[in-house]
């Protein structure tokens, strides 16, 4: 029989092993969200209005992580250091296919393009060029960010519409988005992909024309998702519920028009930029349509992916209804209304 000492030290144990479960389970998760591009990705945002993430540091803590591009986030989300990644429709099937990501979910949406009454991408050429119509790009430099990017398989799309083939009719160089208005105003190249909020320089207005919008090349674009491991989501399913949750407040403050010049401020704060660079169009009908739920289309996706394989970067066809899981967001959605 077990001596009264040996039980005592054996109940001290159990007792200090409950209670360093206990704190261990009221740890706040951690949630890293990746980004891009401010004001056009949430992440940043958000901690500008912490007031209205009512959860944060108490069942998680959030970091927003900022990225050059999408392919490195499926990298950092592959390898644990990274929670939450926003991507664009074509990094997400890439994402699956070649870094075999099998367990990836769509989570919500981040933006659409080509929303009826909202800012589709507009493709620029030069007022004092040669390039009237699509058919005039033949033989022409264009620009794109990356090879199978969103705005890269939408411009190829329009050329095929209109008997060109993007493989050999045009040449077709890369470049980061900030250096394009420059390298079409100086006839490097003859026409580039206008995205937000590169698109409304008032250069760039004044001296390129709009040959074609995203929107007439594909239509609707699920152009970023959020995306989460299924692994974390199941493990941390409360946690992510108190975070979209408080993402919906943050979203909603911003899309409020009552909030517009205040939610105008903070992006000028943000990009340490003057409030005019925002002011005619961020968060209003001229810019990308943000669902008031964040609940992505994903008939458009599948749509945009199909495509994505028709032009030959993807092998296999995606459904992306197996790659997806609403019931967070929605679950967040019903408790902040």
């Amino acid at each position: 029989m077990r001596s009264a000492k040996t039980l005592f030290a054996a109940g001290v144990a159990a007792i200090a092993l409950f209670v360093a479960g206990v704190a261990q389970a009221a740890e706040p998760v951690k949630i890293r969200l990746a980004w891009v591009v401010p004001v056009a990705n949430w992440a940043p945002l958000l901690l500008e209005k912490k007031d209205l993430m009512q959860n944060l540091g108490k069942s998680y803590t959030f970091e927003a992580v900022r990225f050059q591009g999408t392919p490195p986030m499926i990298t950092a989300i592959a390898s644990g250091d990274l929670e939450i990644a926003d991507l664009a429709y074509s990094s997400f099937g890439l994402a699956i296919e070649n870094a075999g990501l099998s367990d990836l979910r769509i989570i919500s949406d981040e933006f659409q393009d080509g929303v009826a009454g909202h800012y589709s991408n507009e493709y620029f050429v030069r007022n004092d060029g040669s390039v009237k119509s699509v058919k005039d790009l033949k033989g022409k430099v264009l620009a794109t960010n990356a090879a199978g990017s969103a705005v890269d398989i939408a411009m190829r799309a329009m050329l095929r519409k209109n008997g060109l083939d993007d493989r050999k009719d045009v040449n077709i160089v890369e470049a980061p988005f900030p250096n394009m208005k420059a390298m079409l105003l100086e006839k490097k190249v003859d026409l580039i992909p206008g995205v937000l909020p590169f698109s409304q320089n008032p250069e760039l207005r004044k001296d390129g024309m709009v040959l074609f919008k995203q929107s007439e090349g594909v239509g609707t674009t699920q152009m970023i998702v959020l995306a989460a491991r299924q692994g974390f989501l199941q493990k941390h399913r409360a946690a992510m519920v108190d975070f979209m949750a408080d993402m919906l407040r943050v979203v909603r403050w911003y899309t409020n028009p009552a909030n517009h010049d205040a939610a105008v401020k903070a992006a000028a704060e943000l990009t340490k930029t003057p409030p005019q660079v925002w002011a005619g169009w961020a968060f209003t009908n001229k810019d990308y349509y943000r669902d008031p739920n964040m609940i992505p289309n994903l008939k458009a996706l599948q749509a945009n992916m199909d495509l994505q394989r028709e032009l030959g970067f993807l092998k296999t066809k995606i459904d992306v209804n197996k790659y997806t899981d609403l019931s967070i967001v929605k679950e967040a959605a019903a408790r902040v209304k």
